[in-house]
């Protein structure tokens, strides 16, 4: 059969149809599905010469939801007008995707337009028709080429404050202090600043309005209201307050953050070569020094990095997290036993929200009680103090500010200078030899409770001092990598130079370098420091300023640095 012949066929079904029967859809937009054949559209009792367009049915077909068809063209279809050919030939294929047969029987049930086809052809797998995706409906996956990294662990939105694994009460008394301390607020924002989903709430909301602990001022949106409290919420926010003014973001179980550390520890991680050059791409470090910092870091078990002062111990350490998994998650804020311990610190963690550009990621339904940081590295110098390793209570707030370590978890924590704390050495190894052996670590809680967390870090302890010199044998054991970052060569301080000489805004020459090497280094027997190019730079730099002149480098800017910075080295 001739496309003509077929366009002639089909525009004479379809004007008894637009004669004698009703429209394919009605006003109402939906489409009942007929009771034969519960997958494919509803359609008019089908005429003798209709039929020869239906799909061949050699299978009981499978049921399908129904579909939905717009209207179709409101065209002359009283003849064969080449120019129709077109719509007509769109509207079967409208009516092939809408069969409820298989892809096969979709491309069946048009007749073939042109020369019949060749045995080859008819070997091939029929071509499934293309269909408009619905609003709402996910992409396929093979259609997506560019699908950003998922991290392994998300934390999900709960369904209800039970799905939550924290009680009614709970969340009460932190709606009860914000409404308390705002005055008034709608559900919304209570729900936006507790972290919970609005939806978990509603019934909350309506219970405590039953309790008279609320009441509702005015209407916002729907199911949503103005609230503010009545005496006797008041006298309730004002009595939890008393014992604990914490009304941020709901807390997370100690067993959720336990199986979140799991889940993202650093033990999973295994940076290669890529990932230390990437991580380290600022700084000039030796080879057989990368070869000694790739096996410590996929121990994750801690080191010991020592040597002068000067040569990079603490820039090091700073960037050996960026080597293993870029972000992580954790609860801003824990609870056990009815405590609750601040877990997130603005001052050492790096938040790293989620991307709201419509993508595979901003589609996701995240826990707001989780925030995603980027990999922790906190640094405790001479500063730290035994009570800086144990959970911190606050009486005044009734809240617990977690411990450095545990700040640190599925991070890096680096005591740089160590040997120089306030507390001695001895007091930090039999505080910590038992968490740097079996992975986890003890706190005390006011009420007299012991937890067990996880002791998930790479440690690095940094010192200018000789690591036997500090500790004995029993705790060298349990830090298995010690590495000496040794002073550079001639060649590698001179690359130095190369490399800061155009971050400082300086033209590089070679002269000057001489100079200064030969007179300073050579004739005193000086050894190199890898901060000196840095550092000399620097004083020439402010000395130019000063002086009114031409920052660049000389023989004689050399020596006026050189005299500062040396005059007791």
């Amino acid at each position: 059969m001739t496309k003509k012949d077929l366009t002639a066929r089909l525009a004479s079904v379809l004007g008894k149809q637009k004669s004698t029967a009703p429209p394919l859809v009605p006003e109402s937009g939906s489409v009942n599905p007929p009771q034969g054949n519960p997958a494919a559209p509803r359609m008019p009792q089908a005429s003798p010469p209709e039929q020869q367009f239906a799909a061949p049915q050699t299978a009981p077909p499978q049921a399908a939801p129904p579909q939905q068809l717009q209207p179709a063209p409101n065209l002359d279809m009283s003849g064969t007008n080449p120019a129709d050919a077109d719509a007509i030939d769109g509207l079967l294929d409208r009516l092939n995707t809408l069969s409820s047969g298989s892809p096969g029987q979709a491309a069946a049930a048009a007749p073939p337009a042109g020369p019949p086809p060749s045995p080859a052809q008819d070997a091939a797998p029929p071509q499934q028709p293309r269909r408009r995706r619905r609003p709402g409906e996910s992409q396929p996956a093979a259609a997506s080429q560019h699908v950003p990294k998922v991290e392994e662990f998300i934390p999900r939105e709960p369904n209800s404050i039970r799905d939550s694994k924290l009680n009614d009460s709970l969340i009460a008394e932190l709606a009860l202090k914000y409404i308390n301390a705002n005055g008034e607020a709608s559900g919304q924002e209570v729900s936006e600043h507790i972290r919970m989903p609005f939806t978990t709430l509603i019934d909350l909301f309506s219970q405590m309005k039953f309790d008279q602990l609320i009441y509702y001022k005015d209407t916002t949106s729907l199911n949503d209201y103005v609230m503010g409290l009545t005496d006797l919420g008041r006298e309730r926010a004002r009595s939890s307050s008393s014992k604990c003014t914490y009304y941020g973001a709901a807390p997370v179980p100690l067993k959720d953050y336990i199986a979140a550390v799991g889940k993202q520890s650093i033990a999973f991680q295994t940076p290669g070569r890529d990932d230390l050059d990437r991580a380290f791409s600022d700084l000039l470090i030796n080879k057989n020094m990368f070869l000694r910092l790739g096996a410590a870091m996929n121990s994750g078990r801690g080191m010991f990095l020592f040597g002068f002062p000067g040569n990079g111990k603490t820039s090091i350490a700073e960037r050996v997290t960026k080597a293993f998994g870029e972000f992580v998650w954790i609860p801003r804020c824990v609870i056990c036993e009815g405590e609750l311990i601040r877990v997130f610190d603005p001052a050492q963690h790096e938040p790293a929200p989620l991307d709201d550009d419509g993508g595979l990621l901003s589609d996701l339904k995240v826990d707001e009680r989780w925030i995603r940081i980027r990999r922790p590295t906190i640094i405790a110098g001479g500063e730290l103090t035994m009570d800086n390793l144990e959970m911190s209570f606050n009486p005044s707030t009734g809240i617990n500010e977690a411990p450095l370590q545990m700040k640190s978890n599925m991070g890096t924590l680096v005591i740089d200078d160590f040997g120089r704390q306030r507390m001695t050495t001895d007091e930090l190894l039999n505080r910590w030899i038992v968490p740097l052996e079996k992975r986890y670590d003890f706190l005390n809680l006011p009420s007299g409770k012991k937890i067990q967390i996880p002791f998930d870090q790479l440690v690095i302890f940094s010192t200018n001092l000789e690591p036997k010199d500090l500790v004995d044998d029993a705790f060298l054991r349990r830090i298995p990598y010690k590495i000496e970052v040794k002073d550079p060569t001639e060649e590698e301080f001179r690359e130095l130079f190369k490399i800061m000489c155009p971050l400082m805004k300086f033209e590089y020459e070679q002269g000057p370098i001489d100079h200064v090497i030969e007179n300073h280094y050579k004739a005193v027997n000086r050894p190199f420091r890898c901060c000196q190019p840095r550092d000399l730079l620097l004083q020439i730099k402010n000395y130019c300023l000063y002086m009114r002149k031409p920052v660049v480098l000389s023989n004689e800017n050399f020596d006026f640095a050189a005299s500062n910075y040396f005059a007791v080295m």
